[in-house]
């Protein structure tokens, strides 16, 4: 004799929270220079990775290609508007400082190669310099990384630019 059982009940993975201030592990906030964005080191979804808050629109924003299995992310640091965000970047338990461009989706490791422990990285409001700490002479000292002037800058909508 032979029975066959079936269902039909679809197993629905609990949702994290879409608002501030949970049961979850948030920390290392940093705010954008307009004051609108709020970018923090949250566990919500399983894994420790970075999260930005709109706090105009109440909201968290979808961060494509920024958090990735295996990958430990912390130290975020917001541009003015919120465009760039600086963060390091820990696989195989080996910091880089890294960078995230709204607009583009992309992240890049900035110190990729880098032969010195960094941390604490923070990046200016244009976007253009981050300054980190580095332990290139055997005790935490302070580099600055120009992007260069050919950057798209982080500025306000019909901001001139000053030429340098």
């Amino acid at each position: 004799m032979l029975s066959l059982l079936s269902a039909c009940d679809v197993f629905n993975r609990p949702q994290p929270p879409t608002t501030l201030n949970s049961r979850y592990n948030d920390e290392q906030p940093a705010l954008s220079g307009d004051g609108r964005w709020l970018a923090l080191v949250s566990n919500r979804n399983g894994t420790s990775e970075i999260l930005v808050y709109d706090l105009r629109g109440e909201g968290f924003i979808n961060l494509p290609g920024l958090n990735q299995s295996n990958v430990i992310l912390e130290s975020p640091s917001l541009s003015r508007t919120g465009r760039y965000l600086v963060y390091i970047s820990s696989i195989q338990g080996r910091p880089d400082v890294a960078l995230y461009d709204r607009a583009t989706r992309r992240a890049e490791l900035l110190t990729q190669g880098y032969r010195n422990w960094v941390r604490n990285p923070h990046i200016s409001s244009d976007g253009r310099y981050i300054v980190f700490e580095t332990a290139r002479r055997g005790q935490w000292d302070l580099e600055v990384f120009d992007r260069g002037p050919l950057i798209e800058l982080d500025i306000p909508d019909g901001t001139p630019v000053e030429k340098p």
